[in-house]
């Protein structure tokens, strides 16, 4: 196994955990965060979202979103001549896509979250197309994470073979 093979495959498995981490995080919002917060009244509910919004935008969460996109994308660059790099462009456009979600739809739903105004009316424009988009983006981020995972088992098999009796 050559240097540059052991880079490639570093890369690919620093972006599959960063991509399970991603998912898992906008699995939790869609499985527990959302349907909990649901229960509150509309004050709570808009105050905990703005705090969340808040806490959220932190160095460990930034690293795993853009790393994730960033590790994938190079990822795909480094394995283009290998016969699994197909999984790796289908993650790389799958947790594209689920970026530009959170971009486009996510992200300015929870600034017009943090602007003044009733409670109640906040949470009507928000909730709603926040919980759908939350949605897409995680099953998207999800396919990214499950073609990674693809990929790798392809990366063990090629690592496999050329480390065999046979292949040396």
């Amino acid at each position: 196994m050559t240097r540059n093979d052991r880079i490639a495959g570093t890369v690919l498995g620093a972006a599959t955990v960063a991509m399970g981490l991603i998912a898992g995080a906008f699995y939790v919002f869609a499985c527990a965060v959302m349907p909990g917060l649901a229960r509150s009244d509309d004050r709570v509910y808009v105050e905990v979202m703005r705090d969340i919004n808040d806490v959220i935008q932190n160095p460990v969460f930034l690293l795993s979103f853009l790393g994730a996109l960033v590790l994938t994308a190079v990822s795909a660059w480094q394995l283009r001549g290998e016969p699994y790099r197909r999984w790796v462009w289908a993650a790389t456009a799958a947790y594209a896509l689920a970026f530009v979600v959170t971009v486009a739809f996510n992200i300015p739903l929870n600034d017009g979250l943090a602007g003044a105004g009733d409670p109640g009316a906040l949470r009507e424009e928000f909730e709603g197309p926040w919980v759908v988009w939350n949605g897409v983006r995680g099953a998207l981020s999800t396919v990214a994470s499950g073609c990674l995972a693809r990929a790798l088992v392809g990366y063990g098999r090629g690592r496999s073979v050329s480390l065999s009796p046979s292949g040396v």
